[in-house]
């Protein structure tokens, strides 16, 4: 046995006026559960807890509830000493007790006509990664759209999706989905990585429906717009002045020994919108021994499109990107862009590498920058957070040049083509970014993701900027104390 330390969130509309959390101590055994402990509560230290479990094994999703902030099955997560234990982000009716009706009742049903045939065995395969749902919800309580817009979220979406591929339902669950919210999702992947059963439902369900609906002809027009645009100009974004690809040479030399080379994606955003921290990348990985090559025939990675569900151009951008870098013999792609890596790394089978630029950066060493007297928070960007696994590194070298104060890991509306399409959807996500960002009382707000930049930059009233243009400024700072000294 062993005593774990923990807080539970307690609230009784019947009769509390706000929410509290209560400290209890509890002795478990070794390996028990987050739903151990609750029993342990309600058994030897106040039967007035209510909390909702079944099964007991994974498999019936009442149990569900946050840990620490995340979305979990208590049945299935294994307790921790100082934890604490918190209800879903849906409507409460008591302790960790919410009301799911609202959300469930918007999952749709199977609803077969007078003949129908059995699914064939290719429809039972596309079918099998969306039918595992245990609608726990975690995803729903995850999903940052259903926050400020309507949205049926991301269970219904699952749902419509897998009866859009079974041959017994009759309905059109394509343009149910649209009037449900599908152009909402902005991404993100929230709802993935939460998800207990690992139902991949922005990839499987969510891009794929908005597939279904571009065919339909349901796709947003401003969606369609860009799709446009990318096939006239293989870019995504409109020309505002001197691009990238036009002010560097195909290959940047460092200043000192090369320690590794690698190639270029330099993305939409980078190139044509914000070409000078793509500049200031430059100059870090060339004062760190990096050899940079650039293709200049490189063209949209296509990201845009995927998640839009407009995808009869893709394998075209996909084509050329891979051949300009197999042509120059490249074995590493490096990316600035969150959502360009991701959409490499995930989406693309590539005969090279593809890593991001902070991943880059660690794995070869950099030389140490200034410390600069400011306090920073950090913005994790949902394609390099969820969609590459990328948490720590860009933590690394921001905490080399300023105080580092954290925030929670939320979207801040950009993504999934919700900008664009939606966006009012797009501005309240931004304002939610901004509320967290002046808690933390940061003078400046870091990220790694050129869609974040621009978008938060619209949010807030403190300096947006990414991390290598950070890495820059701590570089400029050193130089100029080391002139300053062999002056004196």
């Amino acid at each position: 046995m062993r005593e774990i330390s923990v807080k539970v969130f307690r609230f009784d509309p019947s009769c509390d006026t706000t929410p509290h959390l209560q400290n209890y101590l509890v002795s478990v055994k070794e390996g028990a559960r987050v739903l151990h402990v609750l029993h342990a509560i309600h058994d030897e230290h106040d039967p007035s807890l209510s909390y909702r479990y079944c099964c007991g094994s994974g498999q019936c999703g009442s149990c569900a509830v946050k840990l620490n902030g995340q979305p979990v099955l208590a049945c299935m997560e294994e307790a921790r000493d100082e934890m604490i234990i918190e209800p879903l982000d849906l409507p409460i009716k008591k302790d960790l007790i919410v009301d799911m009706d609202p959300y469930l009742d918007r999952i749709s049903s199977l609803v077969p006509g007078a003949e129908f045939r059995m699914p064939a065995p290719d429809e039972v395969e596309a079918i099998k990664p969306l039918r595992s749902c245990i609608e726990c919800l975690a995803c729903v309580s995850a999903c940052p759209a259903l926050k400020v817009i309507d949205f049926a979220g991301p269970a219904a979406m699952r749902e419509d999706m897998r009866l859009s591929l079974d041959p017994r339902d009759t309905c059109d669950r394509v343009t149910e989905a649209v009037s449900e919210g599908l152009f909402t999702c902005t991404s993100c992947q929230s709802c993935w990585k939460v998800c207990p059963k690992n139902i991949e439902i922005p990839g499987k369900a969510i891009e794929k429906l908005r597939a279904l609906a571009n065919r339909k002809g349901l796709t947003l027009p401003r969606h369609e717009e860009v799709e446009k645009l990318v096939r006239e100009t293989g870019r995504s974004v409109d020309r505002t002045g001197t691009t990238f690809l036009e002010q560097v040479p195909e290959i940047l030399e460092p200043y000192g020994e090369v320690k590794a080379t690698v190639g270029f994606f330099v993305g939409c955003m980078y190139n044509m919108r914000l070409p000078q921290t793509a500049l200031d990348a430059m100059e870090v990985l060339r004062r760190n021994g990096i050899r940079v090559i650039i293709p200049k025939e490189q063209v949209c990675c296509g990201s845009p499109l995927i998640r839009t569900g407009q995808v009869e151009f893709l394998d075209t951008l996909k084509s050329r990107n891979i051949n300009a870098y197999v042509f120059r013999n490249i074995d590493t792609v490096m990316t600035m862009c969150a959502g360009c890596g991701s959409t490499l790394k995930n989406d693309y089978q590539t005969p090279f590498k593809v890593m991001d630029i902070n991943e880059v950066l660690l794995r070869y060493g950099i030389e140490p920058p200034a410390r600069l007297p400011v306090k920073a928070t950090y913005h994790d960007p949902c394609h390099l957070l969820r969609g590459q696994g990328i948490r720590t590194q860009p933590r690394e070298l921001i905490s080399k040049v300023v105080d580092l104060v954290e925030m929670p890991a939320i979207c801040c509306g950009s993504g999934g083509g919700v900008r664009s399409g939606i966006p009012q959807e797009a501005a309240a996500l931004g304002e939610n970014r901004r509320n967290e960002i002046d808690k933390t009382g940061a003078d400046l707000v870091i990220s790694s993701c050129p869609f974040c930049e621009f978008h938060i930059k619209e949010h807030t009233d403190k300096p947006v900027k990414n991390v290598a243009t950070v890495l820059l400024e701590g570089y400029r700072e050193k130089d100029r104390r080391t002139a300053q000294k062999e002056t004196c």
